[in-house]
C-alpha cells in the first residue's frame, strides 16, 4: 500500500547541528547512514499500515555511510527531478465475467444436443438442439421469444429478429427499414428462411415457431448445464454468463470517496501481471453490517484478452487515492530524519561539498519508490542516496 508520509517537524533549526563533518574526522563516515537510516524507519513506522511491498521491493534501504574520508568512493547520488506522482491503494477483488443469464426452452420435444460447460455461443449459432437435430439458435434481443413469429405479425420481437437478420446478412437493411423494423415482411419470412438453411433445417418454412430461437442481450458463455439429454426441452436448459470479463470489488463504504465511474486504475492478475482497467460502475447500495458495510465497484479491463479464460480468479485492484503534477522527487531512501522531527537531504555542491537541505514530504509512489518533497531544492541538484 503507498501512502502520504507523515509531515513531521520542521528540520531547519538543524542544519547547522548535523552537518557532516570534515572529512577524516571522528564520526565523519557514520553520521550519514545512521541519520538516513533513521529516516527509513521513520518513514516506515508512518507507512506501516500498507507499504510492506514497498519495504519487500527496496524502496526503503538503510543509507550506508554519507562521509567522504580519505581514500572513501564517491557517494552514490541522484539528480532531483520533477515528477507527476501518485499514492496508490490495493484492495481485493474478484476476475470473473460479467451478467448472469438462464436459457429457457420454450418449445416442445426432447433434448438431443447440449453445448459443454465454457462454450462461447454468439448471435446466429446454436444453443441446442432438439429431436431429430432441429437447431434452437441464439438471437440478440432484450424481449424474450413469447409467439410464434410469421408474416404480418408486428412489435419490438419482430423489430429485434430484423435486426439480427441485416446483422447476420440474411436481409437486407434497406428493404426491411422500407417495410418498416417492426414488421414481420416478406423480406423478414426470407431472411428466416436463409437462417434456417444455414442451420440445417430441411424445407425451412420462413416463420420462427416458437421455442426455434432464444433472444438474450448478448453472446452467452455456458457455465452449467441445467436440461439433460432425452428431457423436455422447456424451462431451465443453460446457466450463462457474458463473455466478457469483469472485476468486481466489495470496496468498505469508507473508501468510497476514492473512487468514480471512469477512474483509471491498474489490476495485478494471480501470475503476477499487471494490466489496466477502469472503474465502469460505482454500486450506490451498501450491504453487510455497520461495521464492516461494503458496495460493488465494477473494473473492466482495458485489453480483456490479456485476463484469458479466468474465472472468479482473485486479483488486486490498485485505486489511486491521491495525485500531484510536476512536484520536486526524490528516492524515499534519500531522506535523513531530523531531530526533533522532520527530514533533510544531502545535496552536493561545488566541489563535492554537501550541505542538508530541510525538506516537508508528501505523496510517496510505491511503484517508482519517489516520495515528494518541497525545499529550497531545484531541479538537476545531486543529492547523495544510499548506495546499491
Amino acid at each position: 500500500m503507498s501512502g502520504t508520509i507523515s509531515r513531521g517537524g520542521e528540520a531547519g533549526q538543524q542544519e547547522d547541528a548535523v552537518a557532516p563533518a570534515a572529512p577524516g574526522a571522528p564520526g565523519a563516515a557514520r553520521r550519514g547512514g545512521r541519520g538516513r537510516l533513521m529516516a527509513v524507519a521513520v518513514v516506515l513506522v508512518v507507512l506501516m499500515a500498507g507499504a510492506g511491498a514497498a519495504w519487500a521491493a527496496g524502496a526503503f534501504r538503510s543509507g550506508g555511510s554519507s562521509g567522504a574520508g580519505p581514500g572513501a568512493s564517491p557517494p552514490a547520488t541522484w539528480t532531483v527531478l520533477r515528477e507527476d506522482l501518485s499514492s496508490q491503494t490495493p484492495v481485493d477483488a474478484t476476475l470473473g465475467y460479467a451478467g448472469s443469464y438462464t436459457v429457457r426452452g420454450e418449445g416442445g420435444g426432447a433434448l438431443t444436443w447440449l453445448p459443454p460447460a465454457g462454450r462461447v455461443i454468439g448471435q446466429g449459432q446454436v444453443l441446442y438442439r432438439v429431436d431429430n437435430g432441429s437447431p434452437v439458435v441464439l438471437l440478440y434481443g432484450r424481449v424474450p421469444a413469447w409467439r410464434t413469429l410469421d408474416e404480418g405479425a408486428t412489435g419490438s420481437d419482430v423489430s429485434q429478429l430484423n435486426h439480427d437478420l441485416v446483422a447476420l446478412g440474411y436481409a437486407s437493411g434497406p428493404d426491411v427499414s422500407t417495410l418498416g423494423w417492426d414488421y414481420f415482411s416478406w423480406e423478414t419470412a426470407y431472411g428466416v428462411q436463409r437462417m434456417e438453411s444455414a442451420r440445417g433445417v430441411s424445407s425451412p418454412p420462413g416463420a420462427l415457431p416458437l421455442g426455434s430461437v432464444v433472444f438474450e442481450p448478448e453472446a452467452i458463455r455456458v457455465t452449467n448445464v441445467l436440461g439433460t439429454l432425452g428431457g423436455p426441452a422447456a424451462g431451465p436448459v443453460l446457466a450463462a454468463t457474458s463473455d466478457k470479463h469483469v472485476v468486481t470489488i466489495p470496496l468498505s463504504t469508507s473508501q468510497e470517496s476514492q473512487v468514480a465511474a471512469g477512474d483509471a486504475v491498474t489490476v495485478t492478475l494471480p501470475n503476477g501481471d499487471n494490466v489496466a482497467g477502469v472503474i465502469s460502475s460505482v454500486g450506490t447500495v451498501a450491504s453487510g453490517s455497520a461495521s464492516s458495510a461494503t458496495i460493488q465497484v465494477t473494473v473492466t479491463l482495458t485489453h480483456p484478452s490479456v485476463a484469458g479464460t479466468l474465472d472468479q480468479a482473485p486479483v488486486t485492484v490498485n485505486i489511486t487515492t491521491a495525485s500531484v503534477s510536476n512536484v520536486l522527487a526524490v528516492p524515499v531512501g534519500a531522506l535523513l530524519a531530523q531531530s526533533p522531527g522532520g527530514y533533510a537531504v544531502e545535496v552536493i555542491g561545488a566541489g563535492d561539498t554537501r550541505r542538508l537541505v530541510p525538506v516537508k514530504v508528501g505523496i510517496f509512489n510505491d511503484s517508482s519508490g519517489l516520495v515528494q518533497v518541497t525545499g529550497a531544492l531545484t531541479p538537476g541538484q545531486r543529492i547523495v542516496v544510499p548506495a546499491t
